[in-house]
């Protein structure tokens, strides 16, 4: 006998001796269904316990990976959007902010203004929950099974500026013009170089009526020519944002700074219930540790 054909007999011999759980469970994960091999045998063991017929124990089976799968694919979105929090409206008071449209916000959380490549603008004083509200849009999108990236204003320039220095601006550039989503947070809180302004408005240019982009702003629109320096950049800036926009007003008393206060009369009260009053047994006077 050959060595050759010896070694395929005993690969023969390998595998067949092999139990069906280690060939099923290589071959689960080579079709990268890592819930099924984690569940398989204990659904079966149920399913032959109430009798359940071999298709509902394959949907059974399959709901589980689907479930997970798209999770997975969720948590993915999300952490290539670079949100610097994850938030939702769950947590946003809209109470604090009576000029907000809570309507209206509601309405684009279900997304369509993506699918109709649409823009938003939140406009409003520091503190007034913009950010929030733009980052809990982008998290609706990426359960949606949309793409979206998050970044500042400043952020953004930066990076355009050194892909062009280290030409790269182009792929840069074709990156940005790809996400369903590009939300651009703080707009107006750094004043920006003519380059700058001009890298900018190439980025909103080339999504305009191919991908919605968010942007927040401190700054009404007369104002925005104090960042971006020119009348003519700005008025075609706006131009192509406000075509098909919906704009938030979230002029208000500052949203962070009645959280802190919140915070600070909560631990005041704790500390309150907590203290210890002292009587002195002579002269009667309490103190309060």
């Amino acid at each position: 006998m050959t060595p050759s054909r010896y070694h395929r007999q005993e690969e023969h011999r390998y595998d067949r001796d092999r139990t069906p759980q280690v060939l099923l469970a290589h071959h689960l994960k080579q079709l990268k269904l890592p819930t099924v091999l984690r569940e398989y045998d204990k659904v079966a063991r149920e399913c032959a316990r109430n009798g359940v017929d071999h298709p509902r124990y394959l949907l059974r089976l399959i709901e589980p990976e689907l479930i997970d799968r798209e999770r997975r694919t969720v948590e993915r979105r999300i952490r290539a959007a670079r949100f610097p929090a994850v938030k939702s409206f769950d947590t946003f008071d809209f109470t604090a902010i009576p000029s907000l449209n809570k309507m209206l916000v509601l309405e684009l959380a279900r997304c369509e203004y993506i699918l109709r490549r649409e823009n938003v603008i939140a406009l409003g004083n520091s503190g007034t929950g913009k950010t929030h509200v733009a980052l809990a849009l982008g998290l609706a999108a990426c359960q949606k099974g949309l793409t979206v990236a998050f970044t500042t204003a400043a952020s953004l320039v930066n990076q355009l500026m050194e892909a062009r220095d280290e030409r790269r601006l182009l792929k840069l550039q074709r990156d940005l013009a790809a996400v369903k989503l590009l939300s651009v947070d703080e707009l107006g809180y750094v004043p920006l170089s003519p380059t700058g302004a001009e890298l900018l408005f190439e980025v909103f240019s080339q999504r305009y009526e191919r991908g919605s982009t968010i942007v927040t702003s401190n700054l009404p629109f007369e104002d925005w020519t104090q960042v971006l320096g020119s009348e003519r950049l700005t008025g075609a800036l706006l131009d192509r944002l406000t075509h098909h926009v919906s704009i938030l007003t979230m002029n208000g008393d500052s949203y962070r700074l009645k959280q802190s206060a919140h915070r600070r009369r909560t631990a005041t009260r704790a500390e309150q219930n907590h203290a210890t009053e002292i009587v002195d047994p002579e002269t009667g006077e309490i103190t309060t540790l």
